[in-house]
């Protein structure tokens, strides 16, 4: 057959004989034993060649398969079943071959006998569920399958549940991996003793066979590919060739899971070089075996690698190795045979043009890496099958079929060597797949494996030169995208970056070869070798320096962006995964001082690199405006090595740190991106678009910040403490632009910066300064400090859960470093600063979760606002910090007012940074600080109470933080004559605030109030409004100031410096055409700090001379000062404090405050000081306080809105209702007044204009749910426990109606019995009333509104006007006036035979209205359009019973079902019976009257023919018993005894027209206790044994006679007895029925018991029937007394009743006719049918009508039970595992959500369950995801979930993985909504599900 097919193909012909002879292919079997036998003789070279050539036949890959890649039509020609056949014998030859004439079976079974693995290492792909336990793992990447997790001991460990993204296997038994106390039973370590030795013969075949077969299917594999053409991708061909060779790979897998026997024979066949050379090597006369040696050669050169060998013959095409092609040979590969490109690589060659240009990567020309990119030499098995998993673009189950073998150590270790072998081609292959997702998760999963393993990764780092592969392969990657980098100097730059737009970087397509780098790293013995290579380290910061600068932002000045670029995810994510994380790797190495000298490395070639950066961009000393890069890795690689050299190492820092030059620019870029992140959060670069806000976020994120915003600030912090203060101070103020602000002058021009940005800019850069110069994160706190301020910043701003401060806390990205969520530090912490707030319940509030909230002493004691401001993505949370803040102080009565953020000491410096404190002390921020001062004193435009906020808290630092005690002889000798000396002596901030500053020459603008004054020197002080920094001698100007230390410490020539220095006037004030013209005016000021901030005192507290110094009462203040070290209070209180330190600090401090407070001047001009107590307002402020007003108001509005919501919707309190103006019976008001909540009207209801109720119509199945027994069913969690409906309220009535249909007339059947518990129309109203036509308008216009709502127009549904409660009808109001009320009390004194002629008289009358039916008037139209409304409710198979369909009685049947189903529904809101009493728990929100109205309306239209009306049958005797049996053909009526007592109550009382008396409905309700109470005897006589009944009988009998036997129930249940004995009712007991007999003996009191609970139900609903008709309360009783509250209340027991006997129900009858006779008319009807069919007679006799109250399903404990069981739980349709299952857990099936297989008619299969269960309602259980979701007929909701964790949270889609347990207050709260009903109100977020669930 394999010839044919290669003639087929028009191959060549194989030389064998075409078919293995006749006798061997008749018999595998023996043809295996024979060989076998062959081979096991010591001389066995016969059988070796023998199978040798059997199995060149068998195996010949001269196969169909080459015809399937050639074209489908050649395959189909090839002869037989196409490829397959031939492919199955060749498997059935070699599984007998290596079973040596055995069976198979028997073959595997004994080689697993053989398994002495002690590793499981079970191999799972994307989706599967695993577990990770960090208490086990010793590497961060641990795993283990669900099996061997539950068969260890895991209690109490730190572990989760996964779904695995890229596949895995299982480490159980790995002791590199995890720690062995985690073994599960089956892996915990084996001795190798006690397994035996693998006998000889056993694998011998194996060993032959296998070579061969794996050589087969390398030959397939080379046969099938074909190079992708140029321009088509070739995935489709490839799937192809893989798909024909599943089963031989599945037959390779099976051989692995064998156990370790075979995998050692496997691993000896794929690593022996010997038999691969002999195979493959092509040479040798098989033309087959030369071709596809040739086919693998074209293979590996189009992947651009070269064989060695070949060098010579293929070396033209070949470019020569020098630097500027590199990159065409890395990336496009070497040409194919033809020399021509495929188009992938044509591009990468025109990307390659400009590379000739560049600054070229150092280490290029070096062979050795060029070697590593494009040499591969195959030498086994092994590499080649590898080699084509790649080029295949790693198939699932080659990757599966590799990773299996594993667990040999052995194949590991040449695995892992063979895998870095092919490292570099993986790169080039995962670059062009189209598939790169896909491929990435398949190579992660094969390198987590073998990378994960210490020992391992230093083996492979050591022979096979890992490091070096990999920063090369990443290298390389990245050249691939580079661009010419636009920062700073765009012509000249000759610095290069990734490109963030290109796919590579977009899609993250580098992240599989970055997390192997990080986890290799992640070894101690790696990464050591890394920091050791100088030329590694060299080689990584050129590879890090092309992120250096990525992603540059341009500020748009004139128009907006058309389109916002969305590159800076991928930046973002790019520098976090390719810098950061290996940075935190390589850092979590360098911990103690003997690893200094690693740091000295990383910091001296980071350095380096840096240096050659700032050349590349041509950087001098500015840089360029208007551009940001919130990427520089560089520094952040410097700031954190120097950080962690001070901090762990004992470095010295000066000793690491560069000349100042290269500090004044390594301050630069940061800085910029300090003042950048002001500059867009005062809107200046809102041009650019929302995403350059999204930059700012991202910088400062939880998961960004510790690697961006945090080095940042602690490498400017570093400048800081090493460079000028004056420098730095001037530097910080100008890159925030707001230079030209700081004069005294009240105005000014600002020529970088518009009016409206200057206050924020101003307030960024003081907040900058503040963060600068009061952060410690890396300058002295330790980690638990960090982790515990970090806590306190995000609680302060919010309370949260558990897993968001998890997510919040920016851990160490390193996995290893000891901060692991969840470890023991952040779970002290955590309980040491935050209390845990428990979710509360509310039914109808929203599902809360467990939440921290900070304690009280935090407030207290550590709340820090820096951190907070550091820590904030949104701004708003600033806000909210303080806010709480502020209610915290309020609450504990610590301070009332509006408190500042408080001032909180710091955690003392490391002495390496000391010189930070420097910047506190210099003259330049003083001026600052002074200028500030004067003009928030005077009131100058653009500066805010936080200016001053921050003001103060700089000084009051200074004051913390001043140098040494100052002597108070100042002796102050300055150096060399400085700029600032006229305004300060020293630079000593103590000093300084007492110096007095006379006058200031300001440049201001001609306009300006200060220059129209005559004398420049003018002392008056009452007009000096203002001033500008200058002594007399000079102007001060921050920018000269700057200029000029940046030349004194780079000493360029003399030009330079001129062109440098550039005097302020001539660069800043000369714009041509600029506004007035600057002229300098002088202003006196005599001010001192100190004299400012004791006239700012008064002006904050808006009275002269307030402050008066403490210590002049008490002089101990200053003696023991104790000055808090938390300090709450506003900024009166802020003046004091500093005020008060100043004091203690400085002797002429204290004596100077004295005196300025002796001779206190009026702080401000006097036509300033107003009553008003705060300070004037400026328009900026005045604005923002009435938009505060405004929030508040609106705030106040929606929580006012909120809490009537919340009452309106509530389910459970009567009291808090708002009372809605509903009819309610009172006789003095004359008609019920309605109030239209659309209109405002409010007035009767009439005929021409009715009103209406809102109404929901909802069709419930609750009551069919109802079970006869209290414990509600368990959710089965194995296949034995199973569900059944049989015994719900629902199935049983089904049973009944169905077995009276069949003996009984049809018609009759349907007044017997209600429908409704399956699918009936349950109606609630939120209580408002409307006109109907101003409903009808309200429609049109939600109809026309184009808004989404949550609900459906269409479908009638809308929310009520007023309270915006969910409805979809409207139920109109019967127009009538309540004045008969009066006349229903009147107790009625007519015998009882007269209203029962009353009654049936009334019932014959037609339509007896007051509407009547002809005449069509609106309210008789709106109730037909409700009843139709009704209907429509309800699916039709739950209105329709009847054998014929569209009957009369149909309708008649479901009308008076709707009453009874609403009647029930209520019954059960009240928990089952009527103890409680009251008013209805609906309040005056029942509907019931009204509905009574519309369905009494249409019942008079169905007359019931006055022949088969019931009540004849209750109230008289008929006179020929006999008559009835006359035609026997037609069926009877269903004898009264069967008929359900409660339906007739509904059916007559809706017959009587309306309004009904209440002496008839007492008539109508006591007639038909005669009728239950008979049931009942008759019921309990069939329940009980021959011998009761008959001594009953007999006692009964006896009493007959007396006055009362009627209302005897001795006397009447023997009649009873002795009238059904004449019938076979009592017969038919065989021994089968003696299992129903209870075996109980029946004692008076059990039966009068078992009467009163039979009677109970009917007296419940016929109670609360009357409450709604007549308006009567019930009234609230004891359980045991319900029955006798309820009678009376029912008036059934007569009113002279006594009572002291004990209660007998007996007395409540009271009889028509003498009951004798009418019981004994009932029971010949009884006996006449069971002369027939006695045993139904019985089974319709005993109703159960004790239902109990309706449930859910019962859940259990723990989450995992449910979804261990279901989630594997396959499909019952479609037998595979549904991708989304459910369970409902209303009855416990099992459902696909959204799943296609169990589709139909368009239906998905939870919307189809939800109907038929749930009549339109389902609640299911997401097995997947934990949470439950609601579907509400053509709406559903996501109802939550009721599994939290630990920490009251829940897990949706189980994504952290948590143990989860119920909580049954959740799970009440989800009952309670589905039993009344409330989805609609309570749950908010609805969508239409298009049936798509």
């Amino acid at each position: 057959m394999a010839a044919a097919a290669a003639a087929a193909v028009g191959g060549p012909q194989p030389p064998q004989p075409e078919l293995p002879a006749p006798g061997l292919a008749l018999d595998k079997a023996a043809t295996a034993a024979h060989l076998k036998a062959a081979l096991s003789r010591p001389d066995n070279r016969a059988g070796a060649e023998e199978l040798q050539a059997l199995l060149e036949r068998v195996l010949s890959a001269e196969r169909p398969l080459a015809a399937a890649a050639d074209g489908e039509e050649a395959a189909a020609a090839g002869g037989g079943g196409g490829p397959g056949a031939a492919e199955e014998e060749a498997l059935e030859w070699c599984k007998c071959l290596l079973a040596g004439g055995g069976g198979y079976d028997e073959f595997c079974a004994a080689v697993r006998a053989y398994d002495p693995a002690a590793l499981c290492g079970l191999v799972w792909t994307a989706n599967f569920v695993a577990y990770r336990c960090r208490t086990c793992g010793i590497s961060p990447c641990m795993s283990l399958c669900a099996e061997c997790f539950h068969q260890g001991d895991h209690t109490g460990h730190d572990f989760n549940m996964f779904r695995s993204q890229a596949g895995g296997a299982c480490d159980c038994g790995d002791s590199n991996v995890m720690r062995e106390s985690g073994f599960c039973k089956r892996h915990q370590i084996k001795s190798s003793s006690n397994i035996p030795c693998v006998p000889k013969d056993l694998l011998m075949m194996s060993e032959f066979v296998l070579p061969r077969f794996i050589f087969c299917l390398i030959q397939y594999l080379r046969e099938g590919y074909n190079e992708p053409a140029a321009d088509v991708p070739s995935e489709k061909d490839l799937n192809k060739v893989l798909q024909l060779l599943e089963p031989q790979i599945s037959f390779l897998e099976d051989l692995t899971k064998m156990g370790g026997a075979m995998r050692s024979v496997l691993t000896q066949v794929l690593t022996n070089q010997q038999n691969y050379k002999d195979l493959t090597s092509g040479h040798g006369e098989n033309a087959c075996a030369k071709k596809s040696h040739e086919k693998y050669l074209i293979a590996l050169k189009s992947s651009g690698l070269t064989y060695p060998e070949d060098k010579l013959v293929y070396g033209i095409q070949e470019p020569s190795a020098g630097t500027s092609t590199l990159a065409v040979q890395g990336f496009a590969g070497a040409t194919g045979t033809l020399g021509q490109l495929d188009s992938s690589d044509e591009e990468d060659q025109d990307g390659s043009q400009g590379l000739g240009k560049r600054k070229r990567v150092k280490l290029s020309s070096s062979t050795k890496d060029q070697s590593i990119m494009d040499v591969l030499k195959h030498k086994s098995f092994l590499e080649e099958l590898l080699f084509w998993t790649i080029k295949y673009e790693f198939p699932q189950k080659m990757v599966t079929f590799l990773l299996n073998m594993l667990p040999d150590q052995e194949y590991k270790v040449a695995f892992t060597k063979t895998f870095v072998q092919h490292y570099a081609f993986i790169m080039k292959t995962l670059k062009k797949s189209h598939e790169s997702d896909t491929m990435s998760n398949r190579i992660v999963h094969i390198s987590v494996q073998l990378f994960s393993n210490e020992e391992l990764a230093r083996q492979v780092t050591e022979e096979c030169q890992l490091l070096d592969i990999m920063v090369t392969v990443l290298l390389y990657m990245m050249e691939s995208c580079l661009i010419k980098s636009e920062l700073q100097d765009e012509e000249n730059s000759l610095h290069v970056v990734v490109n963030c737009g290109e796919a590579l970087l977009k899609n993250n397509t580098y992240w599989p070869l970055v997390s192997d780098f990080i986890n290799i790293l992640s070894h101690q013995s790696v990464a050591k070798r890394f920091l050791e290579d100088h030329g590694l380290l060299v080689t990584w910061m050129n590879f890090v320096s092309f992120f250096q600068g990525m992603n540059l932002n341009k500020r748009e000045l004139n128009e907006h962006v058309e389109f916002e670029s969305q590159t800076y995810y991928a930046a973002f994510a790019a520098e976090l995964e390719a810098c950061a994380q290996p940075m935190w790797g390589l850092l979590s190495h360098c911990k103690v001082r003997e690893t200094q000298e690693y740091t000295r490395n990383v910091v001296r070639y980071c350095l380096e690199a840096l240096q050659d950066w700032f050349d590349a961009i041509n950087f001098v000393d500015e840089p360029a405006p208007n551009q940001v890069t919130f990427h520089l890795p560089l520094h952040r690689y410097y700031a954190m090595f120097l950080s962690k050299a001070v901090k762990c190492q004992e470095l010295d820092l000066d000793s690491v740190l560069p000349d100042q030059e290269m500090l004044m620019k390594l301050m630069i870029h940061p800085l910029q991106i300090q003042a950048s992140l002001a500059e867009i959060h005062s809107n200046m670069w809102v041009r650019n678009g929302l995403q350059i806000k999204g930059q700012a976020m991202t910088y400062v994120q939880s998961h960004f910040c510790n690697s961006m915003i945090d080095p940042d600030i602690y490498l400017l912090q570093v400048c800081a403490s090493r460079l000028d203060p004056d420098y730095f101070i001037s530097s910080v103020f100008e890159r925030f632009k707001v230079v030209d602000l700081l004069t005294m002058a009240s105005q000014h021009q600002n020529t970088v910066l518009d009016a409206e940005h200057e206050r924020s800019m101003l307030e960024g850069a003081l907040t900058f300064l503040v963060i600068l110069l009061s952060l410690r994160l890396h300058l002295g706190m330790s980690d638990d400090e960090i982790l515990r301020a970090e806590m306190v910043a995000q609680l302060c701003m919010n309370d949260r859960t558990h897993s968001s401060l998890l997510d919040l806390i920016p851990e160490n990205p390193n996995p290893k470093s000891g901060i692991i969520p969840g470890s023991y530090s952040f779970e002290s912490v955590l309980s040491a600063v935050a209390d845990f707030k428990a979710p509360v319940f509310e039914p109808g509030g929203s599902m809360q979760q467990g939440m921290y909230t900070p304690k009280a002493e935090v407030w207290d004691q550590e709340f820090d606002p820096v951190m907070v401001i550091l820590r904030t993505v949104y701004r708003r949370d600033v806000q909210s910090a303080m806010d709480r803040y502020t209610a915290f102080l309020k609450q504990s009565g610590k301070f009332p007012g509006n408190p500042w953020p408080p001032y909180k000491k710091r955690t003392p410096l490391h002495p390496s940074y000391k010189g930070l404190m420097r910047l506190l002390h210099c003259k330049t921020l003083h001026i600052v600080l002074f200028t500030l001062l004067y003009k928030i004193l005077m009131d100058h435009q653009n500066l805010s109470e936080h200016v001053l906020c921050m003001v103060l808290y700089l000084i009051e630092l200074g004051l913390e933080n001043s140098a040494e005690e100052e002597s108070d002889e100042e002796a102050s000798v300055c150096g060399p004559e400085r700029c600032h000396d006229s305004w300060f002596p020293g630079s000593n901030l103590v000093s300084n605030m007492r110096h007095f500053i006379n006058y200031v020459r300001v440049r201001v603008p001609e306009t300006a109030p200060e220059v129209k004054r005559d004398s420049p020197a003018s002392t008056s002080s009452d007009s000096l409004s203002s001033l500008h920094n200058s002594g007399t001698a000079q102007v001060f100007s921050l920018v000269a100031e700057r200029r000029k230390k940046f030349q004194e410490i780079i000493n360029r020539s003399s030009s330079e410096a001129n062109q440098v220095v550039r005097p302020k006037t001539s660069n800043k004030w000369s714009a041509p055409g600029s506004a007035p013209q600057l002229t300098t005016a002088i202003l006196e000021i005599k001010e001192s700090i100190l004299s400012l901030l004791i006239k700012l005192h008064h002006k904050l507290s808006g009275k002269q001379n307030s402050y008066y110094p403490p210590w002049l009462d008490d002089i101990e203040v200053l003696i023991q000062p104790e000055i808090p070290k938390y300090n709450h209070g506003d900024g009166i209180t802020a003046v004091e404090r500093i005020l008060l330190k100043a004091a203690l600090q400085s002797r002429m401090n204290k004596r100077i405050i004295e005196e300025i407070c002796r001779k206190v001047t009026p702080p401000v001009p006097p036509k300033k000081i107003t009553a008003a107590e705060k300070k004037t307002l400026d328009k900026e402020e005045r604005r923002q306080k009435a938009r505060e007003r405004q929030q508040k108001l609106l705030a106040e509005f929606a929580s006012r809105q909120k809490s009537f919501m919340e009452t309106a919707m509530d389910v459970d309190s009567p009291e808090n209702d708002i009372p809605m103006e509903i009819a309610t019976a009172e006789p003095q008001v004359s008609e019920a007044v309605y109030d239209c909540v659309i209109c405002g009207q409010s007035g009767p209801s009439s005929e021409d204009r009715p009103t209406g109720l809102v109404v929901l119509l909802q069709a419930s199945s609750v009551l069919g749910q109802c079970r006869d027994n209290i414990e509600p069913k368990k959710l089965p969690i194995t296949e034995e426990e199973q569900i059944y409906p049989w015994d719900t309220c629902a199935a049983v009535h089904d049973v009944r109606l169905s077995l009276l249909q069949r003996y009984f007339k049809d018609s009759s059947c349907l007044l017997a019995v209600s429908i409704g518990w399956e699918g009936g129309v349950y109606v609630q109203t939120c209580g408002h009333t409307l006109h109907i036509d101003c409903h009808k308008s309200y429609m049109e216009s939600l109809r026309n509104d184009q808004v989404l709502q949550g609900f459906s127009v269409d479908k009638g549904e809308f929310t009520c006007p007023l309270c915006r409660q969910f409805a979809n009808s409207v139920l109109p109001c019967y127009p009538g006036s309540n004045v008969e009320s009066n006349l229903w009390q009147r107790p009625s004194n007519r015998s009882i035979q007269d209203l029962i002629k009353e009654v049936e008289e009334l019932q014959g009358r037609p339509g007896a209205f007051p509407v009547s039916i002809s005449s069509e008037t609106n309210l008789s139209k709106e109730m037909e359009s409700v009843m139709k409304d009704i209907k429509n409710t309800t699916q039709k198979k739950y209105r329709d019973y009847s054998k014929t369909p569209g009957s009369p009685d149909n309708d008649f049947l479901f009308m008076y079902s709707v009453a009874r189903t609403n009647l029930e529904l209520e019954l059960i809101h009240r928990g089952g019976n009527l103890c409680s009493g009251g008013a209805s728990t609906a309040g005056k929100r029942s509907c019931l009257n009204q509905l009574f109205h519309v369905l009494a309306l249409h019942m008079r239209l169905y007359s019931i023919d006055s022949e088969y009306n019931p009540w004849r049958k209750l109230t008289q005797l008929v006179e020929e018993m006999n008559s009835q049996q006359g035609n026997e053909e037609q069926q009877p009526e269903v004898p009264v005894l069967y008929h359900d007592v409660t339906s007739l109550l509904l059916i007559q009382i809706l017959m009587i027209p309306q309004p009904l008396r209440k002496d008839h409905f007492t008539c109508i309700v006591k007639v038909l206790f005669t009728l239950l109470y008979t049931q009942a005897l008759v019921a309990l006589s069939v329940k009980c044994s021959e011998e009761d009944r008959s001594a009953w009988k007999h006692t009964g009998a006896l009493k007959k006679n007396a006055c009362d036997a009627e209302k005897s129930y001795e006397v009447l249940l023997s009649f009873v007895i002795s009238e059904l004995s004449k019938g076979k009712l009592y017969h038919e007991e065989g021994t089968q029925e003696c299992a129903m007999v209870s075996p109980i003996a029946w004692s008076p009191e059990s039966m009068e018991k078992y009467l009163q609970d039979f009677c109970l139900p009917f007296l419940r609903i016929t109670s609360l029937l009357q409450h709604h008709l007549f308006g009567e309360d019930l009234p609230s009783c004891q359980e045991e007394e319900e029955f006798s509250v309820l009678s009376s209340c029912l008036g059934l027991l007569p009113t002279f009743y006594q009572t002291e006997h004990p209660f007998v129900s007996a007395s409540c009858l009271d009889w028509p006719v003498p009951a004798f006779d009418i019981i004994s008319q009932w029971c010949f009807e009884i006996n006449s049918f069971t002369e027939r069919h006695a045993e139904q007679g019985k089974a319709l006799l005993i109703q159960e009508s004790r239902w109990k109250l309706p449930h859910l399903l019962q859940l259990p404990e723990n989450y995992n039970t449910i979804f261990q069981y279901y989630h594997r739980k396959t499909c019952s349709v479609c037998t595979k595992v549904p991708k989304d299952p459910a369970v409902c857990l209303v009855c416990g099936t099992f459902v696909c959500l959204k799943g296609l297989c169990c589709k139909q008619q368009s239906y998905c299969e939870c919307v189809l369950h939800s109907q038929n269960c749930g009549a339109g309602t389902g609640i299911f259980l997401l097995i997947n995801a934990s949470v439950i979701i609601i579907i509400r007929g053509h709406r559903f909701c996501l109802w939550g979930s009721v599994y939290l964790d630990a920490h009251g949270e829940e897990d949706r889609d189980l994504r952290r993985g948590k143990p989860l347990y119920i909580c049954k207050e959740r799970y009440k709260v989800l009952e309670q909504q589905w039993i009344s009903h409330t989805f609609d109100h309570i749950n908010k977020r609805w969508g239409p599900h298009y049936n798509g669930l």
